[in-house]
């Protein structure tokens, strides 16, 4: 039967939460953002600044910068799963000291 690494499934929970949290934090925003700074009426920063006074919103100044630090700790989180799960398994002691048991009665019976 295939058995499944208790490691491995917690890898891919942490990978799949780390895509989760990027996805929506971006959903809920800066793409929120976007949609209510040019879907809205900042009229005043289009008539103080002209075409570039939606950049100067100081919506933006916030959370980007949070959402920045939001998304590096999601890849970081992604990428501890992945490694997770991709890594394999560790070889249990016993069998490492049969083998290096084994490699010694080989070394002394050639001498």
């Amino acid at each position: 039967m295939f058995k499944i690494a208790k490691d491995k499934i917690i890898g891919a929970l942490v990978m799949i939460l780390g895509f989760l949290i990027a996805i929506i934090y971006t959903m809920g925003s800066i793409v929120d953002l976007f949609f209510r700074t040019w879907g809205g009426n900042p009229n005043w920063a289009l008539d103080l600044f002209g075409p570039i006074g939606n950049l100067l919103d100081w919506r933006l100044f916030v959370v980007v910068p949070l959402w920045i630090i939001v998304l590096l700790i999601a890849i970081i989180g992604i990428w501890i799963g992945y490694s997770m799960l991709t890594t394999p398994a560790p070889v249990p002691l016993e069998e490492l000291e049969e083998e290096l048991a084994a490699e010694e009665e080989a070394a002394e019976s050639e001498e």
